[in-house]
């Protein structure tokens, strides 16, 4: 390890292809040439005397040192964020209008909290709200930032990770346990009451695991169905059924022992949380304080949890 300081540019290098699972996309979402973000990482490395990404032709993982840097290294780049924020806001205050929309679980018992403390830091800021698990076109409706969660199919749009490692977890409360049972094979959900959330005129009626490298995707059935994910987890809460909820979702509940998890031994569906604009142009300066809060507001949210806790 040598005694020079690393680059801040080498850092967020390796904190977007953690983020974004390659080096090759870490380079576009940063416009850098792939070979200087090659460089980079290599540059970071030799500086840490530490490997931090496990790389080969095909994929990229964290190695162990790697996932202790990389919650440092986003700090780093945080708290730099908001050093440089604060200076900016003292040269020119955050003005205008962001109409955000965002699912309901998250925009009712999430984020409110977190999108007060943003507009106290920024009061000339005219925040306007759309709380629904609908598909919004951006391009058809007045609003400039979404909250969704999973890849946006829609290729034009520009996909800025908040969560990247956001599983489905399978929950129910302690009560619905007690009375009929933790499930302990996705086959088993057969025999349960499960919680189904709809789409549009798309039922979420069929749960995918994983385990072992085999995948179980079981089709469930029960007596609810809405298109309103709190209202699922509310009926989770007072013990209706099962419900296969993305973690961010449900993590205070689970906390606080309100639901418990099952099927622990599984890998859920991947659930990764973006913020979603039309075009690189919309990234205007209140845009990115924005982003820079949620990104540091949920990571320090999921920090220190894990299903085995």
């Amino acid at each position: 390890m040598s005694g020079a300081m690393p680059r801040l540019e080498d850092i967020a290098v390796f904190v977007s292809a953690a983020d974004n699972g390659s080096l090759s996309a870490a380079a576009r979402a940063l416009d850098l040439a792939p070979a200087v973000a090659s460089s980079a990482l290599k540059r970071l490395e030799a500086e840490l005397g530490a490997r931090l990404l496990a790389r080969s032709t095909r994929s990229l993982r964290l190695t162990q040192e790697g996932e202790r840097y990389l919650a440092h290294a986003r700090r780093a780049l945080a708290e730099l964020a908001a050093g440089r924020d604060a200076l900016a806001q003292d040269r020119q205050a955050l003005t205008g209008r962001l109409s955000l929309s965002m699912p309901s679980d998250l925009g009712r018992n999430v984020l409110p909290a977190w999108l007060d403390a943003f507009q106290a830091q920024h009061p000339g800021l005219l925040l306007q709200f759309r709380v629904n698990d609908h598909l919004t076109d951006m391009f058809k409706q007045p609003v400039d930032l979404v909250i969704r969660y999973g890849q946006p199919e829609d290729s034009t749009l520009v996909a800025l990770p908040l969560a990247l490692d956001n599983p489905r977890v399978l929950c129910a409360a302690p009560e619905y346990f007690a009375r009929y049972g933790r499930p302990t094979h996705p086959e088993d959900l057969a025999t349960h009451n499960c919680l189904r959330f709809a789409l549009g005129d798309v039922t979420h009626g069929q749960w995918t695991f994983a385990r072992d490298g085999l995948t179980h995707t079981v089709k469930v059935s029960g007596d609810r169905v809405c298109d309103d994910g709190d209202l699922v987890r509310r009926w989770a809460l007072n013990a209706k059924g099962l419900a296969y909820k993305s973690r961010i979702d449900i993590l205070a509940d689970l906390r606080a022992g309100r639901l418990e998890t099952a099927l622990n031994d599984y890998q859920g569906e991947s659930a990764p949380l973006y913020l979603l604009c039309p075009h690189r142009p919309t990234l205007s300066p209140a845009v990115n304080a924005l982003y820079t809060e949620l990104q540091y507001r949920l990571h320090g949210y999921l920090a220190g949890y894990s299903l085995a806790a």
